[in-house]
């Protein structure tokens, strides 16, 4: 299992009338926290585009437990708990900063190669990082 956290603000423009993040911008934060994760491992999507490879989305799910409100950090936890196959699982657990859990979710991707427009194997550099903690 690897598992990677990072910090986001909720910003004005993320809320609605009553100070609560806008439900649709969760999906942004799982984003930010694959991104990040991505990062601690050496690697971008930049990178992996450069590559050949792209990851499109294909499921979300997201179960709202408290809201998020205007100006509170946010931990984005995000989580892989099994190696990739040609999808990879993350799951992300958001917290408030009273470390209180706020929000669960999960992201299913599929690496995808560009030229051929057909899904691939995971880029064997990204393999390698990632395999060491599933040892």
């Amino acid at each position: 299992m690897y598992s990677h956290s990072t910090k986001i603000r909720v910003r004005y423009g993320e809320t609605d009338q009553m100070g609560y993040m806008y439900y649709g911008n969760y999906a942004q934060y799982y984003e930010v926290g694959r991104v990040e994760m991505l990062r601690s491992l050496g690697m971008s999507y930049s990178s992996m585009e450069a590559d050949g490879i792209m990851m499109p989305v294909l499921e979300l799910k997201c179960k709202y437990i408290k809201p998020a409100l205007y100006d509170q950090e946010i931990t984005v936890k995000t989580i892989i708990k099994t190696l990739p196959g040609i999808r990879i699982f993350f799951e992300y657990e958001l917290y408030n900063e009273k470390e209180e859990l706020i929000n669960i979710g999960a992201t299913t991707l599929v690496f995808v190669d560009m030229k051929k427009n057909k899904p691939t194997n995971p880029p064997e550099n990204f393999m390698q990082k990632l395999s060491v903690f599933f040892n």
